[in-house]
């Protein structure tokens, strides 16, 4: 494209859309004139009122921020809140958008997704990816449509997971590959490719029950992909000797500091734990604690 700099919405609320937001306002193409993120919320056990990552990024900025309980019910183009853009871009913002929102800019709504879509549409992506063994993963940037992650492809980026990869690494390294994605997209003419339906798999929203294990029904594999998915939350539960507590680290191989956990067919290695109601420590200090 030849014009800029281009203005721009930026929608977003975790930390994984912070590199694209940095990415778009330290680049002197973009102009973002308004964050629009989720309402600040208690967080922790004390339930401290916190700001959204995006919305700490964005005053640290100077960027004004807008947090709309109902974005859809609180939008109004034309308000004075802001000027029509030449995009808006959503990175994990957590509202899905009417069509008067996706229709609004001038070029295009576009959203960055964790995922070779139309694999994993839908809330966790990059947990999914893990769960389901996928050997490969990456971003998505997508021309947003009315149905969740639906929208005609722009650009995409593969990248391999490692073996031992878990949620936090993986979920770092893609948030920088879709920052630079999606400068990379909104700088040059948008091509469209449709998604092929055919190949379409959706990931649902996490919840606590996501974490169970019962290793009587379950691999050793079934298992540690879910460690090293689910962590830190919602985390991984699990029965071991009559005790319920939080698988935080396993292993495939036997490991000196190990200590095994019998699955269907396969043995778990058990690294570290954290029993309820008390801090992490490692599977060996757990199992004197027992004895």
């Amino acid at each position: 494209m030849s014009k800029g700099p281009f203005s721009v919405l930026f929608a977003g609320t975790p930390s994984f859309a912070v590199p694209s937001l940095l990415a778009l306002a330290n680049d002197a193409g973009f102009r973002v004139e308004l964050v629009i993120t989720q309402p600040d919320k208690p967080v922790g056990r004390k339930k401290a009122v916190t700001p959204s990552p995006v919305k700490v990024t964005a005053q640290k900025l100077g960027i004004p921020v807008w947090q709309p309980g109902d974005i859809n019910k609180e939008w109004t183009v034309g308000s004075t809140q802001w000027t029509t853009p030449d995009f808006l871009v959503v990175v994990a913002y957590g509202q899905i958008l009417k069509r008067e929102i996706l229709v609004a800019p001038k070029i295009a709504a576009i959203n960055v997704h964790a995922s070779l879509l139309p694999r994993w549409r839908g809330a966790s992506p990059i947990h999914h990816a893990i769960l389901g063994g996928d050997a490969t993963t990456g971003i998505t940037v997508q021309r947003m449509a009315e149905k969740l992650d639906t929208g005609p492809v722009l650009r995409q980026m593969a990248t391999s997971i490692e073996a031992r990869e878990t949620f936090p690494e993986l979920h770092d390294r893609l948030a920088v590959m879709g920052a630079e994605l999606l400068v990379e997209t909104l700088k040059s003419p948008l091509r469209e490719t449709p998604q092929d339906e055919r190949a379409a798999t959706i990931c649902r929203k996490l919840s606590r029950k996501t974490g169970d294990v019962d290793p009587l029904t379950m691999t050793a594999e079934e298992i540690d992909r879910k460690v090293r998915a689910l962590n830190p939350w919602p985390g991984v539960r699990c029965a071991v000797d009559g005790t319920i507590v939080k698988l935080l680290r396993t292993s495939l191989t036997e490991r000196p500091e190990s200590v095994p956990l019998g699955c269907r067919e396969s043995v778990l290695h058990l690294l570290e734990v954290q029993p309820e109601g008390r801090t992490a420590m490692t599977a060996t200090e757990w199992m004197r604690g027992k004895r």
